[in-house]
């Protein structure tokens, strides 16, 4: 094992491991429909549990610096989210079998109020340790997900939205005036998009499969409105892309976005359902493409906002990959080599996404016509 000595902060609690999503597979499970009940829902804690057990079995843990989480207050998740739909969470929480997000096939069980509120305020702590400089950099490994929760709606297995309840909170407890958002999740981060679609001390990417989920959104002239016009910029990738063209949107768009933006902060919703072996979407991305684009996105940390960067966990739905996948992203923050390989390489690592294609190339190259439109808020 080598290491760097880059202090980097990493949060888990065992609640985020208790998350209810029921016993359907992606929606509940129903007699009429012919959805037959099944015990691991697509959702299933266990695959983030996977996650932090391979970091502490392989020895990454002995490397970070390990911050708890407290529940956020309820003041902290209400400057993005309408009260009602706070106060509905916390009564259906209160029921004997929960309630769900806000669709219809996002259930949580009782207590998962409690849960949700624990993951938004583990995003905060992240947020707090690295603004503070406590840490360098830090990965929050947080469930629920929360990048698909609107202002008054939970949504896509999320029912607080936790990346844009940190990015508040470094707005308006920490002092901050600029804080991007860099979104990597296979699905588009409709959430934070909705909440900060007017704010201009937000910079707003997603990077996602096109019309994944929601299937309704995420498309290019999506970009802002009022004083945020230009602060949401949408990277919608056609599917079966892998390594290649997830870098080459880093490098040509999200980057020279983060330059034009000079933000004092990146947060990075981390999903990895891009993973080839994610059940829900259809990208080709490999662990070492992971590894890659933390290192890219790091890199450029360091010279824009003095390294402040906090990875966020969101989807990933494949419990063998996404260990492999998370591994590589840790140890990256890091600067440690446990020497766990990706066991499914010689598998998956033929089956292309190395080469950029010219469909591929077309989608970045129509979002960096957005740069333009991206200036530092002052």
């Amino acid at each position: 094992m080598t290491d760097q000595t880059t202090r980097t902060g990493y949060l888990w609690n065992t609640l985020y491991g208790w998350v209810d999503t029921g016993s359907g597979g992606l929606a509940p499970s129903s007699v009429a429909a012919g959805l037959q009940p099944i015990s691991h829902h697509v959702a299933h804690p266990d695959t983030k549990r996977r996650l932090h057990e391979l970091v502490v079995a392989s020895g990454l843990i002995e490397h970070l610096h390990e911050l708890s989480a407290s529940p956020a207050s309820r003041a902290d998740v209400l400057r993005v989210h309408d009260a009602a739909h706070v106060d509905r969470i916390i009564a259906e929480g209160a029921q004997p079998k929960g309630g769900d997000a806000g669709d219809g096939v996002s259930p949580f069980g009782q207590g998962g109020d409690a849960i949700a509120f624990l993951a938004a305020g583990g995003a905060i702590e992240a947020t707090r340790a690295v603004v503070s400089g406590e840490v360098d950099r830090a990965y929050a490994l947080i469930n629920p997900p929360g990048h698909h929760a609107e202002r008054a709606l939970g949504r896509g297995f999320c029912i607080f939205n936790n990346t844009a309840v940190a990015a508040a909170y470094a707005l308006e407890e920490l002092g901050l005036e600029r804080v991007a958002i860099v979104d990597w999740d296979v699905h588009h981060g409709n959430g934070a998009q909705d909440i900060f679609w007017e704010s201009p001390q937000v910079l707003n990417i997603s990077l996602h499969q096109n019309r994944c989920f929601p299937s309704d959104s995420g498309f290019r002239d999506e970009n802002g409105g009022g004083e945020g016009a230009g602060r949401s910029v949408n990277i919608p990738l056609p599917p079966g892309g892998g390594n290649a063209v997830y870098e080459y949107a880093l490098e040509q768009v999200v980057i020279p976005a983060l330059e034009a933006f000079e933000p004092q902060l990146i947060l990075v919703p981390c999903g990895f359902d891009a993973a080839i072996m994610d059940p829900l979407a259809r990208m080709m991305v490999r662990a070492d493409g992971f590894r890659r684009l933390t290192r890219l996105i790091t890199d450029a940390a360091e010279r824009i906002c003095d390294g402040r960067i906090v990875f966020l966990q969101e989807g990933g739905y494949s419990p063998y990959y996404v260990p492999c996948c998370g591994l590589g992203v840790i140890e990256e923050l890091a600067g440690v080599t446990t020497g766990i390989a990706d066991a499914y390489e010689p598998i998956v690592g033929a089956m292309g996404g190395d080469e950029l294609l010219a469909h591929e190339r077309e989608a970045v190259d129509a979002a960096g016509a957005l740069l333009p439109g991206i200036t530092a808020a002052r």
